[in-house]
């Protein structure tokens, strides 16, 4: 893989090793590391080592040989703790999603328990919508391809 690098990008920086992390898996395309946040203890973001800005600049051998490294991550990551009982993984994309670094990541997030200090808001809207709303939307998307 040829690399990119945006010289104004937090996460290039790390890749070079400019900026220092606590790296937990590199490979050749791929650098995982701790979230500096911590969200969870053990909460890990994985990059591309090429810049690029969201999943709406990937290609299909970007996104194979990114997202093929997640699994494993997420392995190591749940087996370093017993205490993780599941994951959370993430990956935002615009403003508008949260996304606040502009170099594509995935957040691995472990869970420990309903408390943990993490939380996700799915709303139920579905009584918004009817069999024609649905249809719509459903059209509207299957139409891009």
């Amino acid at each position: 893989m040829i690399h990119n690098y945006d010289d104004d990008c937090i996460f290039c920086k790390i890749i070079k090793g400019d900026i220092p992390s606590y790296t937990v898996y590199e490979d050749d395309d791929v650098k995982a590391f701790l979230d500096i946040s911590q969200g969870t203890p053990g909460h890990t973001l994985v990059i591309p080592k090429t810049h690029i800005p969201d999943i709406f600049a990937y290609d299909a051998d970007l996104a194979a040989t990114v997202f093929s490294k997640i699994p494993a991550i997420a392995n190591a990551v749940k087996a370093s703790n017993p205490a993780i009982k599941g994951m959370n993984i993430l990956n935002n994309n615009g403003t508008v999603a949260y996304q606040s670094v502009f170099h594509s990541h995935i957040h691995l997030v472990p869970r420990y328990t309903d408390h943990d200090d993490f939380a996700m808001i799915f709303k139920d809207n579905s009584g918004n919508y009817d069999e024609a709303s649905y249809t719509k939307i459903q059209n509207d998307i299957k139409a891009q391809f």
